[in-house]
């Protein structure tokens, strides 16, 4: 299943439903979302800095995937960026395949 990290930011009014509710609740509704499209959550983390959490996720396809991030962005509560993952077997059956390139101005 494709794997994917999803960073974000809450806003004033995300970051007052995550004291009133508390890190515990926000986790089990990730994995609860991510149940009904098929999905995993594998982690989720807090942190400082520009990202306020960080979470890996299994998802069935790119679609759903999509389909959950524009959930959670349209909610307002939380600005984030998904990026999809790739397995170093992924990364090595890429170094097998030499497309055809041209730079720039050549």
């Amino acid at each position: 299943m494709p794997k994917y990290m999803w960073t974000g930011s809450y806003t004033t009014e995300g970051t007052k439903g995550v004291i009133a509710e508390g890190g515990s609740s926000r986790k089990a509704v990730v994995e609860k979302m991510l149940a009904t499209m098929g999905g995993k959550l594998e982690s989720f983390y807090f942190s400082f800095g520009t990202d306020d959490v960080v979470i890996i996720v299994d998802a069935p396809d790119n679609v759903s995937a999509a389909a959950v991030g524009l959930t959670v962005a349209a909610s307002g509560a939380v600005r984030g960026k998904m990026t999809v993952l790739l397995t170093v077997e992924e990364i090595d059956k890429a170094t097998k395949i030499s497309p055809t390139y041209r730079v720039p101005g050549a």
